[in-house]
């Protein structure tokens, strides 16, 4: 699939695609082509449907995994392979309209602390601490670490977007413990087999899985939950929402706007309307 697999990519670049993105669509084609043991451009579309069939059923994969997968199809055989008269016209999967599980302070310092492996451990309050997406924790780089503005540059994150976050005093403090040992290079999380490769985003998956374990959490989770809690409990704590926007790197508000429902705190400490109004007080037997 070499010769096959460097057109893709070049199709993807003349398109000004980010290289995560570049990364997914082959990815995703690669796993479908090692399921069948043959080249993706010999499948036929009833083998496509089987196979997203088979994500969802049998690999259970969620449903962002699913369509990505879906549209790394689409262009393979749309703009990379121009094959247009195939039509391979599948149904997008709908995401169910679910809030997403929180967890709380006291869950997340329980993750930190029952993580001993330093690297981890490192990743971990990282991810907490920025709300970074977990491609993008995996893909900084150490000059992307501003300790003179106490932010974090994420660059080139979803959408092909740059953007700051925060950098908190005792995450600095723990980066500099975790460079003194590891001394990493240009990524600031290399990967194991090959440090000039970031480290690949199922360990750091794999981390959190075992965190979750040890730490005793049976709620359904996964890292990404490291990022709802940043944006939750910083909304608790009175953050501005349109702060927390540019922080996550949302284009929209609205998504933004799902952590007003997970922001228990708010809820509680909100006071009804009713108490500002001037009523008089009546009697019982009025």
């Amino acid at each position: 699939m070499g010769a096959l697999r460097e057109r893709m990519r070049q199709e993807m670049i003349l398109r000004g695609m980010s290289e995560r993105t570049q990364e997914s669509y082959l990815s995703a084609v690669a796993a479908m082509a090692k399921r069948y043991k043959r080249s993706p451009e010999t499948l036929s579309v009833e083998e496509i449907r089987n196979y997203l069939l088979y994500l969802i059923r049998e690999r259970k994969l969620s449903t962002s995994t699913v369509n990505i997968a879906l549209s790394a199809i689409k262009f393979l055989f749309h703009q990379t392979l121009q094959r247009q008269r195939l039509h391979v016209e599948l149904p997008r999967q709908k995401a169910p309209k679910r809030l997403p599980q929180v967890l709380s302070r006291l869950e997340v310092s329980r993750l930190i602390e029952v993580t001993a492996d330093l690297r981890y451990r490192t990743i971990l309050m990282t991810a907490y601490g920025t709300g970074m997406r977990v491609s993008e924790l995996c893909h900084l780089k150490l000059v992307d670490i501003d300790s003179q503005r106490m932010c974090i540059r994420v660059q080139q994150g979803k959408g092909a977007k740059d953007r700051e976050t925060l950098l908190a005093p005792s995450l600095l403090v723990q980066l500099r413990e975790y460079w003194r040992q590891y001394r990493p290079g240009g990524w600031l999380f290399p990967g194991g087999v090959d440090p000039r490769e970031p480290m690949n985003v199922q360990i750091v998956q794999r981390a959190f899985r075992a965190a979750r374990v040890r730490a005793g959490i049976t709620k359904p989770c996964s890292v990404h939950s490291l990022r709802h809690a940043f944006a939750t409990h910083l909304l608790e704590a009175g953050e501005d929402i349109h702060t927390i926007q540019r922080l996550l790197g949302h284009s929209s508000i609205q998504t933004t706007l799902v952590y007003f429902h997970l922001a228990r705190d708010r809820i509680i400490t909100t006071g009804s309307p009713l108490e500002l109004l001037d009523i008089p007080k009546t009697g019982a037997g009025s």
